[in-house]
């Protein structure tokens, strides 16, 4: 892993997290135990802080950073999904930001709410807990209980616990990579 120091604020990583290792971690950010950043990941805690709770995963190729003097807390088990723009204030605990999304200044996204693959969520948005929220801009589309997007929220954190583990313990680099 990649861990830079910037000003004075170093990156603090569970020792029962996983980082990739071509995953970089600048500044004022805090890993919690259980959580995973993924490979290719960038976590720039230069101008703002950023924490990502326990059991969360950041995945492949996301972006994670806040506007100056903000604070961006990623809550429990909650999923950044692959190639993901995180800018915002707060995702909350066991939500789920699809693939290639985008999360802008101040905005927060409520727990066990699923945001759908190729949204834009604009500044300032608040999205609320217990929903599936979609579009270019993101909205509301109707709550989570009862459809399939419910139990990929349920259940996705748990899977990416478990599969971090079997990363930490059987990735090797490849000689002469």
């Amino acid at each position: 892993m990649n861990l830079f120091e910037l000003d004075g604020k170093r990156p603090s990583v569970h020792p029962e997290a996983w980082v990739a290792p071509t995953a970089t971690l600048i500044g004022e950010v805090v890993v919690e135990k259980d959580a995973s950043i993924w490979y290719g990941v960038v976590v720039r805690a230069d101008v703002c802080s950023i924490v990502v709770r326990e059991g969360t995963n950041v995945q492949d190729n996301s972006v994670l950073h806040a506007a100056p003097g903000e604070h961006l807390v990623i809550g429990p088990n909650a999923t950044i999904g692959h190639g993901c723009v995180v800018h915002c204030s707060e995702v909350g605990e066991q939500a789920l930001v699809g693939n290639g999304s985008t999360l802008l200044d101040g905005a927060r996204i409520g727990g066990g709410t699923l945001v759908a693959a190729g949204s834009v969520v604009t500044p300032g948005t608040e999205i609320p807990a217990g929903v599936v929220a979609a579009g270019v801009p993101c909205k509301v589309v109707k709550p989570i209980e009862g459809t399939s997007s419910q139990q990929w929220v349920e259940h996705n954190a748990a899977g990416y616990q478990e599969l971090a583990r079997h990363h930490a313990t059987s990735a090797r680099r490849v000689e002469g990579s």
